[in-house]
């Protein structure tokens, strides 16, 4: 997260009217999508000046990018063994699906679009490496790991390994939302990536 600037209006207390805006983003993405979202439409849903905007997120982009950069997955605790490949990185892409989940279908459904340039980005690779923190670079790391361990094949590409397993993610995600919520999203997700990846174990 960027450093703050400026200062935020009012009197309350720091981090109250990020919230606000939190909430104003998620309520706009519902009605009308990540696409027309506007940093003026955000501040007046939420009731925030321009400036207390401003004091939080760089720009619309980057305030998007809050709802898959929240936290580094660098840090997430694993609790599926290596062993067991396909149940661990299920269990470290529901860990993200989990969170959107929460802010409900219409939300998910708006968000994953073409429109969102701050998903696209940080979908993005450069030089076979994903952006540091995300779920795909700890996907790959993982990978690394297994293929270490001779769990995986120790002539996989890690980094073409972890690009097909996000492309699927989002593939069941996409399902998922299709069905109205009615698919077992989770236990699809690892029966599909327990097919894939059993081509690449030792």
């Amino acid at each position: 997260m960027p450093a703050k600037r400026g200062r935020p209006a009012g009197n309350a207390a720091d981090g109250d009217n990020k919230e606000k805006i939190i909430r104003a983003v998620v309520a706009l993405i519902k009605k009308d999508g990540a696409g027309t979202l506007t940093v003026r439409q955000v501040c007046k849903t939420a009731d925030v000046s321009i400036g207390t905007f401003y004091h939080y997120f760089q720009n619309k982009d980057d305030l998007l990018m809050y709802f898959v950069r929240e936290e580094s997955f660098a840090k997430i605790e694993l609790w599926t063994p290596l062993t067991d490949f396909a149940g661990r990185i299920t269990e470290l892409y529901m860990y993200l699906v989990r969170k959107y989940q929460k802010l409900g279908r219409a939300f998910m459904c708006k968000f994953y679009t073409t429109d969102n340039m701050a998903l696209s980005a940080y979908l993005c690779s450069e030089n076979n490496a994903f952006l540091q923190g995300t779920v795909m670079a700890r996907c790959q790391q993982e990978a690394e790991l297994a293929r270490q361990q001779a769990i995986l094949r120790l002539d996989i590409d890690t980094f073409q390994l972890s690009q097909d397993i996000c492309t699927i993610v989002k593939g069941c995600v996409f399902e998922y939302n299709l069905t109205n919520e009615k698919m077992d999203l989770e236990g699809t997700l690892r029966r599909i990536l327990e097919r894939y990846i059993a081509g690449y174990m030792k």
